[in-house]
């Protein structure tokens, strides 16, 4: 009697069709039930400016703010949402005009935004963000670089409907 076993290519193969399938749930992004919403961080506020213009971006560049928008329960990324956002650079104050700008979430509810390096402001480097729109919580961020070297930071935001 002859048994056939499998090789190593025909089991590659095998689980690179399931994953190409969807099977795992890794090719349809996910979408968490019951996704907690982001509650505003102690600080978050600081310097906040209502109604900062939307730019292209703040200053002459060089640093990369980041991030996702998703809607609390289901994760649904959430396209064209407002976010401002501030710090204190090596161009500006945190509390000056000139270091707060806003920009709108894209399809998948991400945002970016170009910005001069933030430099740290007592003790810290960190940014400012916020949420501020109608249909959803307001929410401030203020993120902790790891290090005043990093040329990017990323943060995410999870609202709650009103």
């Amino acid at each position: 009697m002859l048994t056939a076993t499998p090789s190593r290519r025909l089991l590659l193969a095998a689980g690179s069709a399931a994953l190409a399938t969807g099977a795992a749930g890794l090719v349809v992004p996910a979408r968490a039930a019951g996704l907690p919403p982001t509650r505003s961080m102690r600080g978050g506020s600081n310097n906040y400016r209502p109604g900062a213009p939307i730019v292209s971006r703040i200053g002459s560049g060089g640093f990369l703010m980041t991030g996702t928008v998703r809607r609390a329960g289901d994760g649904a990324p959430l396209p064209g949402q407002r976010i401002q956002i501030w710090a204190h650079t090596t161009e500006g104050h945190e509390r000056d005009p000139h270091s707060h700008g806003a920009t709108l979430t894209d399809a998948n509810g991400v945002f970016r935004m170009e910005m001069p390096q933030i430099v740290p402001a007592f003790g810290q480097a960190h940014g400012h963000l916020a949420f501020d729109s109608e249909g959803f919580e307001t929410v401030f961020l203020r993120p902790v670089m790891s290090s005043p070297r990093d040329t990017r930071l990323s943060a995410d935001f999870v609202l709650q409907p009103v």
